[in-house]
């Protein structure tokens, strides 16, 4: 889930290294349509550790030379370098097990007994899949890969849990600048010379 479409997965195929390269996961890559295409990374620091927004610039920074050099995707755009948030997606095999005992909502990418949308507590992960205990008290077992989607859902919990392991991101009375995103423009001399602004 971290890439969906074929465009995703290559692009991901080149970021992916340079992100490794300095310290940093790929969480999920998205490209959002658009008269201007948005391409969205959600990357951390390896092992889930506390990533601030000089984390984003950096690998943006590092980033730009192999998407200007690949160029992936042939009109401009604009890169958007994010952490994951409190309410994280899970997008990866391991994603399950970080987060045991939170509530998680997961869309199914084919339906089970009619049913594709389920909210619950990640109670386990191994090689079956995510175990997720449902309010009706069934489970729900799945594989990240018969997701479509799946994210953390924001309790006071999840914060608590997030404040205690130095992930909270800061909060508006503390800092103007946020860990929101980082983003710069991947605009080339042409439409500059247009006026194209965003």
């Amino acid at each position: 889930m971290i890439a969906l479409t074929e465009q995703e997965r290559r692009i991901l195929a080149l970021v992916q290294p340079v992100a490794e390269g300095i310290g940093m996961e790929i969480v999920r890559l998205r490209i959002q349509g658009g008269r201007r295409p948005h391409l969205q990374i959600m990357a951390e620091r390896a092992g889930g550790a506390p990533t601030d927004v000089e984390d984003c610039a950096r690998l943006s920074r590092a980033l730009s030379p192999t998407l200007d050099t690949a160029d992936p995707i042939p009109e401009a755009y604009t890169l958007e370098v994010s952490t994951p948030g409190i309410d994280r997606p899970l997008t990866r095999p391991g994603d399950f097990a970080r987060w045991i005992g939170h509530a998680a909502k997961v869309e199914l990418a084919r339906p089970v007994d009619g049913r594709r949308r389920f909210t619950g507590i990640i109670t386990g992960e191994d090689e079956n899949g995510a175990h997720i205990e449902l309010d009706d008290e069934t489970e729900l077992v799945a594989a990240v890969h018969e997701m479509s989607r799946a994210s953390l859902v924001l309790t006071d919990e999840l914060i608590e849990a997030a404040r205690a392991a130095g992930n909270l991101p800061p909060q508006p009375e503390d800092d103007e600048e946020s860990l929101a995103d980082f983003e710069i423009d991947e605009s080339e001399d042409e439409d500059e010379e247009t006026g194209d602004v965003q």
